[in-house]
């Protein structure tokens, strides 16, 4: 389903074992792509999701997005996901899974929502943000683009539970395009990969290494949002310079940097300044967050869902004097041990993951969890994308301009002003990296 930034991509791989209704189609070789085996229900265009659902949905997504956070950062470097993403893509795999697993899942993502509340929950806030972005400009000079587009990609002759097709076409919109994974699996890889690059305008390209499908492989859910918005108030070109942004051993960079003086959303607290960055459209905006000098362990520390809403809620508008770089660069991760350490490690074992919702039977477990994740913010404005491959195997200030000089690392979100989903989340130390 397409909304209207463009920005993250989530696939998840689901892979089973020989002997298990194992399927061809064709001539071995050749994938089948062009067939998509639809489920008898339709995607549900008015879910009927409650006002309270949608917040107890956002808020547990923005739960886990700072929990993640909280592992993520661990890793040196400049940082960007998608937990909008993460989340769509786990919330499919979800539908699938039973017991302790569906336990720990739900814990581990803050779902505090039933499943027959939460799908129609995502399916809700997905049409929601579908309406984002009309007669909004893109920073390439075209349309603003929020696209978020789910499929799930099967063995052909494998035999799934009608109910999970059902889900997952009810609540995301995705119909099971068969592919030959048994006979053909790096052709399979790449016929999702070119899908995933095209739904994220070639940002994300070989989401799936090669060796993640390969004749076990079974199921592939895949979700992708790409994001591509103008500022409101876009940065003068004329006016950006080449300036000093601080790196954390104390040394520095030499940047372009941008500067605006406008009247702009801002806030300040211990060891912080914060400013709100909307995009054209004013129903988006990123939020940046910058710490005191010499803070950013402690502030990204103390980051959390709660620390990000009260900062959110404190912005009121002032004259921002803003001077930031220009920044362009990619993350990836594999979030197996991260995901595991939050607490989901049953759905990573074999003989013990419960994911029987999704073909009868209790032999799959996920084998890999896999991001990768494009952000470029310039003077136009910003365009992002991220993928999400979950590979599932069988068992086996005042009255004169505040200045924000953003010359130190520091930490942004985009988020829908609407709802408050968090769709991206980044660190940037280094933005000349």
């Amino acid at each position: 389903m397409k909304s209207m930034w463009q920005s993250v991509l989530a696939v998840m791989l689901l892979l089973s074992q020989v002997g298990c209704g194992m399927g061809t189609s064709g001539p071995p070789g050749q994938t089948s792509a062009s067939q998509i085996v639809k489920s008898e229900k339709l995607r549900v265009t008015k879910p009927g999701a409650t006002a309270n659902d949608l917040a107890r949905l956002t808020s547990g997504n923005s739960a886990f997005a700072f929990d993640l956070y909280q592992e993520l950062r661990q890793k040196p470097g400049n940082l960007f996901y998608s937990p909008h993403s993460i989340s769509l893509a786990l919330a499919m795999t979800y539908a699938g899974a039973r017991s302790t697993t569906a336990t720990q899942m739900a814990n581990t993502l803050h779902f505090t929502l039933l499943p027959d509340s939460l799908h129609p929950a995502f399916n809700s806030l997905d049409l929601e943000l579908a309406r984002r972005g009309e007669g909004a400009k893109g920073k390439d000079g075209k349309g603003f683009r929020l696209n978020i587009v789910n499929a799930i990609w099967g063995q052909n002759g494998y035999k799934f539970l009608p109910a999970f097709l059902d889900v997952l076409a009810e609540n995301y919109g995705a119909g099971l395009r068969l592919l030959d994974f048994v006979q053909a699996p790096e052709e399979s890889r790449l016929t999702i990969n070119n899908w995933v690059s095209d739904q994220t305008e070639g940002k994300i390209k070989d989401l799936i290494p090669r060796g993640e499908i390969d004749p076990l492989t079974r199921l592939v859910l895949t979700n992708a949002i790409y994001f591509n918005a103008a500022w409101r108030l876009p940065f003068s070109k004329d006016l950006t310079a080449d300036g000093s942004f601080y790196l954390l051993d104390g040394s520095k960079v030499t940047v372009p940097m941008m500067k605006q003086s406008e009247s702009l959303r801002y806030a300040a607290g211990q060891g912080y300044q914060a400013v709100e960055l909307p995009y054209d459209g004013q129903q988006l905006a990123m939020v940046i967050l910058l710490p005191g000098a010499g803070q950013l362990a402690a502030f990204e520390g103390s980051l959390t869902a709660e620390q990000v809403e009260a900062i959110v809620r404190g912005l009121a508008p002032k004259q921002v004097a803003l001077t930031m770089p220009r920044f362009k660069y990619e993350s990836s991760f594999k979030l197996n041990e991260t995901l595991q350490a939050m607490g989901m490690a049953d759905a990573f074992t074999p003989g013990i993951a419960d994911f029987s919702g999704m073909d009868g039977r209790r032999e799959l477990f996920i084998g890999a969890v896999l991001h990768k994740a494009f952000v470029s913010v310039d003077e136009a404005g910003t365009e992002a994308a991220a993928a999400t491959a979950v590979v599932m195997q069988l068992k086996m200030m005042p009255a004169q301009p505040v200045e924000v000089t953003v010359d130190r690392p520091f930490v942004f979100l985009i988020r829908d002003l609407e709802t408050g989903t968090i769709l991206f989340v980044g660190r940037v130390v280094n933005p000349g990296a």
